[in-house]
């Protein structure tokens, strides 16, 4: 068949792009098909936020991690499709799987989804005060901590993305307040603690209204509630950061020959080596949920190995079950000379 590939990869972030690559140490004919216009999936989100939990790497940017990990990705020329969405997953009566997207249909011998939580766009504040045209200092993504230098600083939300940012303007911004609805700050332990020591931090507290120029499409202040007393402070800003999550869309029609088990809207159960329901079919990264998951960065790496190191077995069973050391490799010594 013509463009028939050994695997194809359904998302282009850490997961689907490291997939990438060990299937390139495991010669395998490889294809990306990403929905977004670059791959790097949602790293590409916090280019300036640092990156400190991942094994033998010293604290890194999202923005310099995703540009070495699509270079890796890269090594051995996998065709890439980006701008392109899965619609439809089907699966043949020779096994191939069918793949329609918005641009046309790819084949495959098997599949790796790595869409993480799907499409993803950050959740938008919605109380009074804000127009349905963003305000120039509602952020929703920080691009730029420049920005904010000598400047008023809200950060709404508690998570792990709300706090290392609200700690990466420590010695740039000139006040940080940090906004959270919760009893207490969801984020890891040690960036909650160093946090508290140049934030403001108001828990059980939300953003009730925004006050704005019209003719600057600026905020100049926000109210604030407490959602216990439901007490109400004004506060003055010059940037207002909200981090709420983000909503996802992950809308693929699976016309395959047994049901793909789904823990929720979110997750496709797997066993601890990726495998779903369906043969030649596979999950790596946040997508996979099994017993022992780590969700974390560093865990997409081991799904992806897996789910390379099986779609390998379901095409050639007399396989050897891992890729060779890559310092081994005959396609790593040729690409480096070695």
């Amino acid at each position: 068949m013509h463009d028939l590939y050994d695997v194809t990869i359904i998302g282009g972030g850490a997961a689907g792009l490291y997939s990438s690559f060990y299937s390139g140490l495991r010669g395998m004919k490889t294809k990306i098909i990403e929905y977004q216009s670059s791959l790097g999936g949602k790293v590409q989100l916090f280019p300036e936020k640092k990156i400190w939990d991942i094994g033998g790497q010293p604290p890194i940017t999202g923005d310099a991690f995703i540009k070495q990990l699509i270079a890796q990705a890269l090594t051995f020329n996998p065709t890439v499709e980006l701008n392109t969405k899965v619609v439809q997953l089907e699966e043949r009566a020779d096994g191939i799987f069918d793949i329609h997207t918005n641009t046309g249909s790819h084949y495959s011998k098997t599949v790796i989804f790595a869409v993480g939580g799907g499409i993803i766009n950050p959740q938008k504040l919605s109380v009074d005060g804000v127009p349905k045209a963003d305000l120039k200092n509602l952020h929703y993504v920080v691009r730029s901590f420049e920005q904010f230098r000598d400047q008023h600083v809200v950060v709404s939300g508690g998570g792990n993305t709300a706090i290392d940012w609200a700690n990466e303007l420590k010695g740039i911004a000139k006040e940080i307040h940090v906004v959270y609805r919760g009893e207490e700050l969801s984020a890891h332990e040690s960036q909650v603690t160093f946090l508290k020591d140049h934030a403001h931090v108001q828990l059980n507290t939300t953003i009730h209204r925004v006050i704005a120029n019209d003719e600057t499409r600026a905020i100049e202040k926000i109210v604030l509630q407490n959602t216990i007393d439901q007490s109400e402070t004004e506060v003055a800003v010059d940037h207002l950061i909200v981090s709420h999550g983000f909503d996802m869309d992950q809308s693929i029609d699976f016309k395959l020959s047994k049901e793909l088990g789904r823990v929720n809207d979110f997750y496709v159960e797997t066993t601890a080596q990726t495998v779903t329901a369906i043969p030649g079919l596979f999950a790596a990264g946040d997508i996979a949920s099994y017993s022992g998951k780590v969700n974390l960065l560093v865990g997409c790496f081991q799904d992806a190995v897996n789910a390379v190191n099986m779609a390998k077995l379901h095409i050639e069973p007399q396989a050897n079950k891992t890729a060779m050391v890559s310092s081994h490799n005959e396609r790593v010594q040729k690409t480096y000379a070695l």
